[in-house]
């Protein structure tokens, strides 16, 4: 019985078929999405305040384990998330070749500041204790968020080891190499000083809910503390910050990142600053390649 000898076949030498009936059209196109997405749900990296606190995890089609991470924090108002609204930008990314972790955080409905960083940054100890399982470089890694998520990210990218840390952590480093902030808010008791399609004073917006559902104004020493930049020192290094601010910003006002940015420059830090002509709270400007490729030209000079 003879047996069929199977040609070794590569992409570059598979033959390809000429074949074309009659009326249909024959094309060449080049692949432009980049690697498939491997999609890994709900894990659970935290329970706190009756809150279990969920990961989703994309990963590139590849056969790497030392794939860039992104810690992307949804905005919420700090109130609770709906983590997958970014998921296309996301997906986008992780096309590119970044594993991606989307993160929850406590609302502040059930704690108040410092939980969302504090949460966040317990999702970078969990991530990196497991960095061989989900398939990334523990030293290579990013945090992004918009909004209220930008804030947080803000907050933990800054501060890292230091405050504030939830005392059932370890000592695994939760450190980034670089932050990326989507019109996030920095200063809340100044919310309310530049025109706004939202309220910023009372214990029913989300700024009050964040400093424990209390009136923002009658308050400046709990609204001190949510301040990003108010944790810069001169002598510990600070990851490279991008910020991106649509200039038409009806919910968090554009002046929110100039104060953010004006720090970080007085201080001597690294920082670049994008504003989006006529973009409004993540929409006019954002939803596009062009945005996506800014993050990506970033994250490629700090992260490899």
């Amino acid at each position: 019985m003879s047996r069929t000898i199977l040609t070794p076949y590569t992409p570059e030498n598979f033959p390809e078929n000429m074949t074309l009936p009659e009326g249909a059209r024959s094309v060449r196109w080049q692949d432009t999405f980049g690697y498939g997405v491997a999609f890994k749900p709900d894990i659970v990296y935290a329970q706190r305040d009756g809150e279990t606190l969920h990961i989703q995890h994309l990963c590139p089609r590849n056969d790497r384990t030392d794939n860039p991470l992104i810690v992307y924090v949804q905005g919420s108002a700090w109130f609770r998330q709906d983590v997958f609204i970014h998921l296309p930008e996301m997906i986008r990314m992780c096309q590119k070749g970044y594993c991606v972790a989307l993160v929850q955080y406590r609302p502040s409905t059930t704690a108040p500041f410092p939980a969302q960083a504090e949460d966040v940054k317990s999702a970078l100890r969990f991530l990196r204790r497991n960095a061989q399982k989900y398939r990334f470089d523990p030293d290579r890694v990013a945090i992004w968020g918009d909004s209220s998520g930008g804030h947080t990210a803000l907050m933990a990218g800054i501060t890292g080891d230091a405050w504030p840390k939830h005392p059932d952590d370890d000592t695994t480093t939760a450190q980034v190499r670089c932050i990326v902030d989507w019109y996030g808010p920095t200063v809340i008791s100044e919310m309310g000083y530049e025109p706004s399609g939202n309220e910023h004073t009372s214990p029913d917006c989300p700024e009050g809910w964040l400093i424990g559902h209390l009136p923002v104004q009658e308050h400046p020493e709990l609204a001190a503390r949510t301040v990003p930049q108010s944790y810069l020192r001169a002598d510990v290094p600070t990851p490279p910050i991008l910020i991106m601010h649509g200039s038409r910003d009806m919910t968090v006002n554009f002046q929110q990142s100039v104060h953010l940015y004006q720090k970080l420059r007085e201080m001597g830090k690294e920082a670049e600053f994008i504003r989006l002509e006529g973009a409004d709270h993540g929409w006019r400007g954002f939803c596009c390649d062009a945005a996506l490729d800014e993050v990506d030209a970033f994250l490629r000079k700090h992260l490899y």
